[in-house]
């Protein structure tokens, strides 16, 4: 005898059948719509690659506001290419303000969540301000992200290592200017000599 083989019901089998090419393409339409999105993202329009080369020769011509003013121009131009962002937080930071430059990060981290140039460069400027443990939450990201040993882990736990950068803290009196004191030449009138 012929024992019947388990089989799914012919509705279930009918409709799996039915919907599986329409399913095949909408993956494939998804998969070449996600390719193409991140493919325009990398892109980066001419005239914004050309400010963004001119800016990379400022920085290295020890000239860190020129950079920022060819990457705030670049990023007029492109405003959808994240690695301006990183550019301008490190013209940033080499101009001491680390604020701004973690104001960068978390804009490219906000459009590339993942980015593990971002989140190292966040953290090494939380380290040169003097928080540490907020930098080492970035470490911590990192190494759970890309593991020990790639670049940017490496990188933020040297600048973690070293500490924070050894800036002299001015106080007002420190900036103050000598008194100067002079005669008041006027009559006791209102009038001058």
């Amino acid at each position: 005898m012929d024992e019947p083989s388990p089989t799914f019901p012919a509705s279930l089998k009918e409709t799996a059948m039915r919907f599986a090419p329409a399913a095949a393409a909408l993956s494939l339409l998804v998969a070449v719509t996600a390719s193409v999105g991140s493919a325009k993202e990398a892109q980066v329009d001419p005239r914004a690659g050309m400010l963004i080369a001119q800016a990379q020769t400022a920085l290295e011509d020890g000239q860190p506001q020129r950079a920022v003013d060819l990457l705030e121009a670049a990023f007029a131009v492109d405003p959808q290419y994240t690695p301006i962002l990183l550019s301008l937080a490190e013209a940033a930071r080499r101009e001491g303000l680390q604020g701004k430059a973690i104001r960068y990060y978390r804009e490219a981290l906000t459009r590339d969540p993942g980015n593990y140039a971002a989140i190292a460069g966040e953290g090494a400027a939380m380290v040169e301000k003097g928080a540490i443990e907020r930098a080492q939450r970035n470490l911590a990201q990192l190494e759970s992200l890309c593991g020990g040993s790639c670049p940017e882990t490496r990188a933020l736990a040297t600048a973690i290592a070293q500490g924070p950068r050894n800036s002299k803290v001015l106080t007002a009196e420190a900036v103050m200017p000598d008194a100067v004191v002079t005669q008041n030449l006027a009559k006791p009138d209102g009038g001058a000599r």
